[in-house]
């Protein structure tokens, strides 16, 4: 049985292979056939019959009668949809929903999923990931094992018995075809367990019992469930080949893999391990690291998305030029826009991307246009803050749990500054160090930072406030907001989270 798995399996990743290199030779082909079938399809919606949709629709008269659009502004014809009406941003009723943990708000999301975006995108990502790996890993003996999926749960609708949502990766489990229960952990009944802390003790029983060849998961959770496997089961040198030696491949997305990346190499002290990055949210599945020692992504041109980039800059205005991926500019600052068979149109996702390629197309998440602090002038990104501490552990020996970021107003005669929230797992050799490194790292990658920092100007060196142990899990916790998709906001413009936190210690 397994070696029939691997002949198939191996039989149909190759054909992707040939998929996956026809757009990358053939980018603007594949995104404009992508563009005509989707709106094609919103003509049979109500959201097409309001902004005029024929199947002759140009892009030009796309850009001009349809809006760009946020969750807030799109949410009437979401929850029309999720209430159980048919025909409002796609054709016919949509039956699932994927809850988005709002990492820039208090509210949760709710993101249609379609039956389309289930086969031509989300099931997809995972096969083009595995496509690529194996031409890399020929020899790979990946499917003689099990693959351990970390992921959420799902609720029933209150508003209509035939609609379910929950995080992605529930959406994803309960709807993936039984053949796959077969080369996968946990089980589909501990997998789709509403209580985290209930579900990590049940998932670690279970997966013990496998060969598990690969992980798949937000390397937050990853970590958790990890840990808890080496308390329960007595492993004192933290090398997770003890339990898992066969254990090749971590697929992982939705957070910044780099933080924890020196963890991970110290629990799996294998050269033959390999990490892939996905570019995934609730929305979709965007891009997949296709070359390892690069850490930029390629973009996934045939998943049913048609993108459009607004130049940063631009964002604030009325109605700013999009540009399409045969106009976008390498090095340059995008707010990623997407039209989808998820029914989502013209959606502004809230990432900023910036790309490194146009041969192929590739790029590198550089932030969200809501997850940022500007309250200076400074404009520091994700990406920035994620470059820095990284470079201030491994400077100082650190290993980090979580963090947070806010702002620190100007208050009497004092500064304005930065303070950071950190949970160690490992503490630094010396926390000035550690401050002092972040700092220099912020500065040398951000202008805008450190034209504020010189002289101490406008701000001051930022505060790095060290949290006890497991209060980012009594935080989460709190706020019902443990495992699955759910993850700490890095960066806020406001104290909010920051004052939340700090009030709980």
């Amino acid at each position: 049985m397994i070696l029939m798995v691997h002949k198939v399996a191996s039989w149909f990743l190759k054909r992707r292979v040939e998929v996956i290199e026809y757009f990358m030779e053939h980018p603007w082909e594949v995104q404009e056939k992508h563009f005509r079938e989707i709106v094609k399809k919103g003509t049979a919606t109500k959201w097409g019959e309001q902004y005029g949709y024929t199947e002759n629709m140009t892009l030009d008269q796309f850009r001009e009668n349809v809006p760009i659009s946020n969750y807030e502004q799109l949410f009437p014809y979401i929850d029309r949809a999720f209430r159980g009406e048919t025909d409002v941003l796609w054709p016919g009723r949509i039956h699932w929903f994927s809850k988005s943990s709002g990492t820039t708000n208090d509210k949760s999301k709710y993101i249609p999923v379609t039956e389309e975006s289930l086969d031509a995108c989300h099931f997809r990502v995972g096969q083009d990931a595995l496509a690529l790996y194996f031409t890399s890993k020929p020899d790979s003996k990946l499917f003689t094992g099990k693959s351990l999926s970390i992921g959420g749960s799902l609720s029933q609708n209150p508003h209509h018995s035939d609609i379910k949502f929950g995080d992605v990766s529930a959406v994803l489990t309960e709807n993936l075809p039984k053949f796959f229960e077969m080369v996968r952990t946990p089980s589909r009944e501990v997998a789709m367990m509403e209580n985290w802390e209930e579900k990590v003790v049940a998932m670690a029983n279970e997966a013990v019992q496998e060969d598990v060849t690969s992980i798949v998961g937000v390397p937050t959770w990853a970590m958790v469930l990890i840990r808890h496997i080496f308390e329960t089961r007595g492993i004192t040198s933290g090398n997770l080949l003890e339990i898992w030696p066969n254990l090749e491949l971590f697929l992982h997305g939705g957070v910044s893999f780099e933080p924890y990346r020196e963890q991970f190499q110290k629990m799996i002290p294998t050269p033959n391990m390999t990490y892939v990055d996905c570019y995934n949210a609730s929305e979709g599945f965007f891009a997949v690291q296709n070359e390892q020692g690069k850490s930029d992504l390629l973009l996934m041109l045939d998943y049913g998305i048609f993108y459009e980039f607004i130049p940063l800059e631009d964002l604030g205005q009325d109605h700013p030029r999009t540009h399409t991926i045969d106009e976008v500019e390498i090095g340059r600052n995008y707010a990623m826009v997407i039209t989808t068979n998820g029914g989502l149109w013209r959606y502004l996702i809230g990432d900023t991307v910036m790309f490194t390629s146009k041969a192929p197309h590739k790029v590198k998440i550089t932030g969200r246009t809501k997850q940022f602090i500007n309250a200076f002038g400074e404009e520091l990104m994700v990406d920035n803050a994620e470059q820095g501490i990284t470079e201030a552990c491994h400077a100082t020996g650190a290993v980090i749990k979580n963090y947070t970021v806010a702002p620190l107003y100007f208050e009497g005669s004092e500064r304005g500054g930065h303070e950071w929230l950190i949970e160690f797992q490992k503490h630094p050799d010396s926390i000035e160090r550690f401050t002092e490194t972040l700092d220099r790292r912020m500065r040398e990658l951000n202008s805008d930072y450190d034209a504020k920092r010189r002289g101490d100007l406008a701000l001051g060196m930022p505060i790095v406030r060290v949290l006890p142990a497991f209060t980012f899990h009594r935080w989460m916790k709190k706020r019902n907001k443990l495992g699955g998709q759910n993850k700490v906001p890095r960066l806020a413009n406001d104290r909010k989270y920051v004052d939340d936190i700090l009030g709980m210690i």
